[in-house]
């Protein structure tokens, strides 16, 4: 397992309540000459969905048990049959349960977003400067950075555009 001292070291922090410090491209920029090729195209290749390379798997499995925890509980709201997630957590289920009662869509993320950068924490452990602190920091800078992805005008100018279109076919009727 390869160390990566000073280009652990030299990351700035990430916190979930946080700036988005970095880009993803500025940190595989820093990762380049640092690790190996096949790291480097993991992280290259690296999603929230993904399942491979290292604490990916771990973190897959959690990933995979939240979202399936979402859609059963946005789906029950919403009056349609699911299935229940096969693994249920329940600090998972409350903290979705609370994500889905926030007052908006950006603050039910920060809470979810809050929550993945705890288990991401608990999935690297003791670990320091290694591949799993290193694939860490490069799940959560993508949790941020999808975080940023949210824009107020933007999500308030596309549901004035559907609400308008919903008057307007009620209207015509």
């Amino acid at each position: 397992m390869a160390s990566y001292y000073y280009l652990i070291a030299s990351l700035p922090e990430l916190r979930a309540d946080g700036d988005m410090p970095i880009t993803y491209s500025e940190f595989l920029s820093l990762c380049r000459s640092n690790v190996s090729d096949s790291k480097y195209e993991l992280l290259e290749k690296l999603t929230l969905s993904s399942t491979e390379g290292p604490l990916v798997r771990e973190w897959a499995k959690f990933y995979g048990m939240l979202t399936g925890e979402l859609n059963y509980q946005r789906s029950t709201a919403l009056g349609r049959s699911y299935s229940p997630p096969q693994e249920k957590d329940t600090v998972t289920s409350q903290v979705v349960a609370g994500a889905l009662s926030a007052k908006n869509p950006l603050e039910a993320e920060k809470i979810l977003l809050e929550y993945e950068f705890e288990n991401l924490d608990a999935i690297m452990g003791l670990h320091v400067f290694d591949d799993y602190v290193l694939f860490g920091y490069a799940v959560k800078l993508k949790l941020l950075e999808r975080l940023t992805s949210f824009d107020r005008e933007k999500g308030r100018d596309e549901f004035k555009s559907l609400f308008d279109g919903i008057q307007r076919r009620v209207y015509s009727l």
